[in-house]
């Protein structure tokens, strides 16, 4: 027990402290949570995705496996939503909406926290990986989901075009392939960029979390965690043992495949008008209730 408290209390208490200060701004309208989620998403996010990649030099192998590993887990993650949203009879709304629950997790600025806080800068080169993936597939798979077959398939790929990180990994990839060397002054505006998106991240995650409202879909909201905290975990730990992930790999693939609802799937449940209370409630619910899984898994990863 006393490991088990020491885990929470170091790896992440310190993430509800730091999205706390988030919080409290929020509710004293001291900021504003769209302009800081803009900065985040195009300045200080492709940043810390090329920083990460292009200083810890991953191989070809480890980020094609870590890909299919994410795109793996999201299919068979669906697959088991849609056999249980189905045995729930549930109507395409609110089956949009608890596959939107499901498949995303809050790989940005939760997952990378932990990871880094857990396990340091390797892990979370991993864990940008993973983070780039998801947002991809949240961007084009969730746009699709969320509007109900309303958007086509090239829009939801244009869609893509719009997602700087992408860009950051694309110049990353052709960086490390050419051997190139940033010149210093741009090579430290980049670092300096990168060491402020994890904070700011978190402040943005308690800006985000106090706007949401609650459900009155008790079982459905149980489904949803239960989906999102119990079941995506056990799945991540059976693929990592059949991608035969180790070390950081196998640490970053397991913490951000666990992480609780996006937050980002608000925007789209509410943008197309997919069970947006219940999905804002799944994403506090399943935030405030993730340390109870998070902490033994950090345990079980040997954190």
């Amino acid at each position: 027990m006393t490991l088990l408290i020491n885990l929470f209390a170091n790896n992440l208490l310190p993430i509800f402290l730091a999205a706390l200060t988030g919080y409290i701004m929020g509710k004293l309208s001291l900021i504003e949570a769209r302009s800081l989620s803009r900065v985040v998403f195009y300045v200080f996010s492709p940043c810390l995705v090329f920083d990460l990649i292009t200083s810890n030099e991953l191989g070809d192998g480890d980020i094609l496996r870590m890909i299919a590993f994410v795109v793996i887990s999201l299919v068979i993650m669906a697959g088991v939503t849609i056999l249980v949203g189905r045995m729930m009879k549930l109507d395409r709304k609110m089956m949009a909406a608890l596959l939107l629950t499901s498949l995303f997790m809050n790989a940005g600025n939760y997952g990378l926290s932990v990871n880094l806080f857990a396990f340091g800068e390797t892990t979370l080169a991993y864990a940008s990986l993973f983070f780039v993936t998801t947002a991809t597939l949240i961007y084009s798979v969730g746009v699709i989901i969320a509007s109900m077959g309303n958007t086509t398939i090239k829009d939801a790929l244009l869609g893509l075009l719009k997602i700087p990180a992408i860009y950051g990994l694309i110049i990353a990839f052709i960086v490390l392939s050419l051997q190139m060397k940033l010149p210093v002054p741009l090579d430290r505006t980049v670092n300096l960029l990168s060491d402020a998106a994890i904070p700011t991240m978190l402040v943005l995650l308690g800006l985000q979390l106090q706007k949401v409202e609650w459900s009155h879909k008790p079982l459905h909201l149980l489904v949803a965690n239960g989906l999102r905290l119990l079941a995506a975990p056990a799945i991540a730990i059976v693929l990592s043992m059949l991608f035969d992930l180790q070390g950081s790999a196998r640490q970053a693939s397991i913490i951000e495949a666990s992480m609780p609802c996006a937050v980002t799937a608000t925007v789209l449940a509410t943008e197309f008008d997919v069970q947006p209370e219940f999905v804002t409630a799944a994403v506090t619910t399943s935030t405030l209730l993730s340390p109870l899984t998070l902490t033994p898994l950090l345990a079980f990863l040997g954190a």
